[in-house]
This record gives structure tokens, C-alpha cells and sequence, in this order.
């Protein structure tokens, strides 16, 4: 099943340089076209003149729209895009080295893990703690996080490198067990907690100012880079371990940095926004039926579309409804659901 996906539709040689710089430069246009539009849609009308003015006038108040401009829709809108882009880069990357197109950042249970430390830390409100600009939430998450990845990595550990397939069948079980977890931890909270602790696990970009962006960087942005820097060994590694190892690439050593930075990456972007769903299926995917299987591409392209898809979805979540507004993880679980279904019936992306 897994074979006809990663081997029998990438040719390494199908995409000249040119190609590829001219892919990524209409992905960039997209999303840059996406994040200038967005953050002007909302419950409350915007005036761009009214922006304009409040940002140039020599004065240390500004008017009621360039605040809710610079203080909520353009930090809002920066979460949805670091969240987004690194759910669906960390996807694509999962996809290669478990060799799964079903693969997601969700599949190794590290979501889970994130999901019990914080719903912990919603139910026991004597836990409310800062450190720098995390809050309890955000640290019990990032724990539970790292508790799992650990777990999962000394499950499949062998001598001669991770096993993928017990890694696969660890993170399933986890995962299984975070989410008995969560239902003892809701099951013993007092509740009138419970609808935050809900609110929590539909996921949601609700922030006010830069406080979470600055708690996120020192965590995504090595993540990231480090996923970045695996393009070209994931190239070689799509085409099959022996193959990647008759090109001299060190097949353990890529599946490694690639769980540990995808976990990380992972772990940051759920203690921020929640367990937000199927952004890591659905974009990679999306990507490879327009643009190929050329790694140069999918990367780079699945994190700008991944952040503009969930900056689109968020946006419509808060405004579907307005003025109340529904958690995003609805939005993309509405569509994502139905293209896993897609990809169940058709048979030859399987």
C-alpha cells in the first residue's frame, strides 16, 4: 500500500531548477496575498484608512481599529500561520519516514501527550503558573509532550536505529492512552471547568497581543529548520531505505532528527492552539497532487499553504457566527473529514 505512494509516483529527476523556484513563487504569492487580506475580516469592520492614519499620526494613543488591527487580528493571524505551516510540514515529513500517506503530527500520539498536560492543567487551577511568557497550560502541554515523544523513542529504539513500524504502532497505543487519560482527568474535574478544558481541545487561535508568539519561536523555529534541512535526504529516503542507503544517505540518522524536530515542532504548536486536526493530512497531500513529489517543493510548500489554510479556516471560524466566534478545529475537522474519506476511496493515492 505504502510503496506504490512514496516510489512509484516520484521521479527525482522531473523537476528542473527552474521549476521549483517558479512553484514556490506562486505559493508565496498566495499565502502573502492570504495574510494581507485576512486580518481585515472579522465580526468588526476595519478601515484601512483608519489603520493607515493611526499608524503614521505622532501620537501615543490610536484610535479603536488600529488596535484591534495591531494588538488582535495581526497576532491572531501570525499564530494561524506558524501553527498551520508547521502541522502541515511536520505531515509531509511524517508521511516520508514512516512511509504512510495516512501519516500526521497526530499519528505518534505526541498530541495526545501535549492534550493531557493540558487539560491537567485546566483542571487543577492551584497549577496556574508563568514562566517568561508560558503559562501553565503551555508547560504542563509541552511536558506531556515530551513525556510521550521520550516514551515512544525508547519503545522503538534498536541497535541499528529507530524501528518505523513499532514507532507507528507506539504513537497509536499512546495516543490511545492519553485519550483514556483525558477521560479520567474529565471524569474527576470539577465541572464547571470542563467547558474551558473543551474549549481547549477543539482548538482555537483566540490570543491578545504577542505574548504566545514569543513562547512559541524558541521552540518551532529550530524545529523548523531542522525539517528544512532534511529535504534532500527525504528525497532519497521516498524512494526506499535500500535506495537511500546505496546513495550514501544515513537513513537512521534522518529518521531521528526528523521525529525528534517533528515532535518538537508539534509539541509548541499544540500547547499554543490546541489539538487542531487533519491540517496535516489534508495540506501535504494537497500539495503533492498539484506540484509533484519533489521535496524541494513540498516542504517549503506545504508550510506556506498549511499557514494559509488554517488562517482561512480560522478566520471563518470567527466570523461564520459572529459575533461569537467557533473554534477552528472544527472548520478544518468539517473539511477535513470528508477528503480523508477521499483519499480512502482512491485507491491509487494509497
Amino acid at each position: 500500500m505504502n510503496s506504490s505512494f512514496m516510489t512509484t509516483q516520484y521521479n527525482p529527476a522531473a523537476s528542473a531548477g527552474h521549476h521549483c523556484r517558479r512553484s514556490l513563487t506562486l505559493y508565496l504569492i498566495f499565502t502573502l496575498a492570504v495574510l494581507c487580506v485576512v486580518p481585515f475580516i472579522g465580526s468588526e469592520p476595519l478601515s484601512i484608512k483608519n489603520i493607515i492614519a493611526g499608524l503614521t499620526a505622532q501620537q501615543s494613543t490610536w484610535d479603536i481599529d488600529t488596535e484591534i488591527f495591531i494588538y488582535q487580528r495581526i497576532p491572531r493571524v501570525l499564530l494561524g500561520f506558524l501553527v498551520g505551516g508547521s502541522l502541515a510540514l511536520v505531515g509531509a515529513v511524517f508521511q516520508v519516514i514512516l512511509r504512510n500517506p495516512l501519516a500526521t503530527p497526530y499519528t505518534l500520539g505526541i498530541t495526545g501527550g501535549g492534550s493531557v498536560g493540558a487539560v491537567l492543567a485546566i483542571s487543577v487551577p492551584q497549577l496556574a503558573l508563568h514562566w517568561g511568557p508560558f503559562s501553565s497550560t503551555q508547560l504542563l502541554a509541552l511536558a506531556g509532550a515530551a513525556i510521550t515523544t521520550v516514551l515512544i523513542y525508547i519503545m522503538a529504539r534498536r541497535t541499528t536505529g529507530i524501528s518505523m513500524n513499532t514507532l507507528l504502532l507506539a504513537g497509536v497505543t499512546i495516543g490511545i492512552l492519553c485519550s483514556a487519560l483525558i477521560l479520567l482527568i474529565r471524569y474527576l474535574t470539577s465541572p464547571h471547568l470542563l467547558v474551558s478544558m473543551d474549549r481547549w481541545m477543539m482548538g482555537g487561535l483566540d490570543i491578545l497581543g504577542y505574548r504566545t508568539l514569543a513562547s512559541l519561536a524558541p521552540l518551532l523555529l529550530p524545529g523548523i529548520a531542522i525539517l528544512f534541512a532534511q529535504t534532500g535526504s527525504l528525497n532519497h529516503l521516498a524512494l526506499g531505505k535500500e535506495m537511500a542507503m546505496g546513495h550514501g544517505i544515513d537513513v537512521g540518522s534522518v529518521q531521528t532528527w526528523s521525529f525528534a524536530a517533528g515532535s518538537l515542532t508539534t509539541a509548541a504548536a499544540v500547547s499554543a492552539a490546541g489539538p487542531i486536526a487533519f491540517v496535516g493530512l489534508l495540506v501535504p497531500h494537497a500539495v503533492r497532487m498539484i506540484s509533484g513529489y519533489d521535496h524541494r517543493i513540498i516542504l517549503p510548500a506545504a508550510f506556506m499553504s498549511g499557514g494559509a489554510f488554517l488562517t482561512i479556516c480560522d478566520t471563518v471560524a470567527r466570523t461564520v457566527v459572529a459575533p461569537t466566534e467557533m473554534p477552528v478545529g472544527i472548520i478544518t475537522a468539517l473539511i477535513g473529514a470528508p477528503f480523508f474519506i477521499y483519499l480512502l476511496l482512491r485507491k491509487t493515492a494509497l
